[in-house]
């Protein structure tokens, strides 16, 4: 067994197994996985116990807006329609070399964190589609250390913005890989629909993916939800249609609720929740109590609901916050979502990986089942220096290691705190 491979990762922790075991490699894939003890001469690592996970997954993030918050001007009120407004002004002074340079930096950032997979809205409201050019660009040039997904993105919507609809079919034949709609942004409920059956007939013609901007509002009469759904069963692109925040659902009544709980289960199609953006733009005109700024993830999650989370915004002019750590927005649903339970917190580092690779239809190429690597698979996973899900979310460490197609493509030393003294601090 071991005779196979050209390199072992030896003494690694499997989720949920009490002791360790070697990992075998032979050309970038998982060769055998077991104790290799007569392997010698191979090329080996010795993982010291740390925790093997597969790649994290990043199914909805902003490359053309990453980067900008206070360039020109910060979203003093933390509104979503002063966001809006920002960048409405900002997207008319890009250039190639601005989103390049700020898109590749945030792409290095969650490399280094190990997302080794990431779904990229870019708004296509710019006549010349500079940034959607940039970002696949990127993706071509980045292809070896990250697969990137580009969705072509409506900021101002299809309806009431008609040129929006034929730069999408433009984008699809540039290389994006799905198209969007902003339905609760539409001028009204009807225009709302109409736009998810202009983009739901591009991606039928096109064989692409859809993502929705979905009922991102506090509004519970949004319900765009249901249409998503449905338009996914009636089209037969259910796995392969998203909805993003449906904040909105956090709103609506039990009885209704739970109707469209049946409703998405039946359609095949993934919810994404983006803890920390909605934490901060949601709730804003409610009374007190104020609503929490999250979609309802337990229950979609015990419904059968795929279920992802995603950091969404790295300081833009719509969340002036984030590091690209994926684990940033896990800790923030582990509160807003009431799933600190220790299963529960095992659930959420589901979603940020098989969750995230199922909204992206990344099949047998992700190479996990169950957390566990599998033979024949590309060998690409993380080693943290963490117990467990609790741990991994309580600390949000960067992984050790970020192995892809059996190559080291990022390592973070793991930080030293010393007191004046000279005394350690051991880290909690």
């Amino acid at each position: 067994m071991a005779g196979s491979c050209d390199f072992i990762v030896r003494n690694v922790r499997l989720p949920g197994s009490k002791g360790n075991t070697d990992v075998g490699i032979s050309q970038g894939k998982i060769a055998a996985i077991g104790s290799m003890p007569d392997a010698a001469s191979v090329e080996m690592l010795d993982a010291q116990g740390r925790l093997l996970l597969p790649p994290f997954v990043e199914p909805h993030v902003h490359l053309d807006t990453t980067l900008t918050a206070g360039d020109p001007l910060w979203n003093e009120s933390g509104t979503l329609g002063e966001g809006i407004a920002i960048w409405s002004s900002r997207k008319k002074s890009l250039t190639s070399e601005d989103v390049l340079a700020r898109a590749e930096r945030t792409l290095r950032l969650y490399i280094g964190y190990g997302a080794l997979h990431l779904r990229a809205m870019v708004d296509i409201g710019d006549p010349q589609l500079t940034a959607l050019r940039s970002v696949l660009e990127l993706k071509e040039r980045y292809r070896e250390l990250i697969d990137i997904q580009v969705i072509a993105f409506p900021q101002d919507g299809i309806v009431a913005c008609p040129e929006n609809a034929t730069r999408m079919e433009e984008a699809l034949r540039m290389g994006a890989d799905g198209v969007s709609a902003v339905p609760h942004l539409e001028h009204t409920r009807e225009d709302g629909v109409l736009s998810l059956r202009q983009a739901f007939g591009l991606a039928e013609r096109y064989h692409a993916f859809v993502h929705v901007f979905c009922d991102e509002t506090d509004d519970e009469s949004s319900r765009y939800l249901e249409v998503c759904a449905s338009l996914a069963l009636s089209t037969g692109l259910t796995s392969r249609v998203a909805a993003a925040h449906a904040n909105a659902a956090a709103y609506y009544g039990e009885p209704y609720f739970q109707k469209l709980l049946g409703l998405v289960q039946r359609s095949g199609m993934s919810v994404i929740a983006c803890p920390l953006i909605n934490s901060v733009m949601q709730g804003r005109y409610d009374g007190y109590p104020k609503g929490r700024g999250i979609t309802r993830i337990q229950d979609f999650h015990n419904a059968g609901v795929n279920v992802a989370l995603s950091h969404d915004d790295i300081r833009t002019p719509f969340y002036p916050l984030g590091t690209g750590n994926p684990l940033d927005a896990a800790h923030m649903a582990a509160h807003l979502a009431h799933m600190c339970g220790r299963s529960e917190l095992s659930v959420l580092i589901g979603m940020l990986t098989r969750g995230g690779a199922t909204a992206m239809n990344l099949g047998e190429a992700y190479g996990f089942e169950d957390g566990r690597p599998k033979v024949g698979a590309p060998a690409s996973f993380l080693l943290f220096d963490a117990a467990d899900a609790s741990e991994l979310i309580r600390l949000r460490p960067a992984p050790r290691y970020v192995y892809r197609n059996g190559r080291l493509v990022a390592q973070t030393p793991p930080a030293v705190t010393s007191l004046a003294a000279g005394q350690m601090i051991e880290h909690a």
